[in-house]
């Protein structure tokens, strides 16, 4: 029996909690979420996989149904966060997490905060396998989206190891969701899961 669950006019992280809740009730083998935006589309999808589901999606306009399938026995752990890309760091190292929380570094001059945030993007790989994820919220997403000099210095992080990620109703209040060039879209579960992961958080 598929269980269905009706996720419409919910915020983040709302869709993702009943789908993990529901997991957690049930482990159904087939499930089937209805939501009515694009980062819910992305975030349910994202969490169904990596429960071992066999992920579809379709829609219209701003109805998305997603639907989920895996193989009898398979075990569900309904967990929030995605696998650990620290396991991909050195042995022994730390789990740092770095979250940019806007377009500029300091207060003072937007001009020179803006400039001292792009520096600092570009000098992350200087912590090296300590680095473990780069989350983006607020106005800060934009620096994964097109058009951003960030852009190849994040994908350089990516390919290293480092997980890239953005706020999914972040990137859509600001209209760029279809724009993102690097990473992949979280939601506020996923980051406050990552920060008890995390051994330190810093937050820029």
């Amino acid at each position: 029996m598929t269980n269905e669950l009706d996720c419409r006019g919910l915020e983040c992280p709302a869709p993702v909690l009943h789908v993990r809740d529901a997991l957690a009730k049930e482990a159904s083998n087939d499930i089937s979420v209805l939501v009515d935006n694009e980062a819910a589309r992305q975030n349910v999808s994202r969490f169904l996989e990596h429960q071992s589901y066999q992920v579809q999606s379709d829609g219209e306009g701003e109805l998305f149904r997603v639907v989920g399938r895996r193989g009898v026995g398979t075990q569900v752990t309904a967990t929030a966060s995605p696998p650990p890309v620290a396991e991909q760091s050195v042995a022994g190292s730390k789990k740092i997490m770095v979250l940019i929380t806007g377009v500029y570094l300091g207060h003072g001059d937007d001009a020179l905060g803006d400039m001292l945030m792009f520096n600092f993007i570009k000098t992350l790989k200087e912590m090296g396998p300590d680095l473990w994820r780069v989350v983006f919220v607020n106005s800060g997403v934009s620096f994964t989206s097109e058009g951003s000099e960030a852009v190849p210095f994040l994908q350089e992080l990516a390919g290293n190891g480092v997980q890239i990620v953005a706020c999914g109703a972040c990137l859509a209040y600001f209209h760029i969701l279809d724009k993102m060039q690097v990473g992949e879209v979280t939601n506020m579960l996923e980051i406050v899961t990552g920060m008890q992961q995390a051994d330190s958080v810093v937050t820029i």
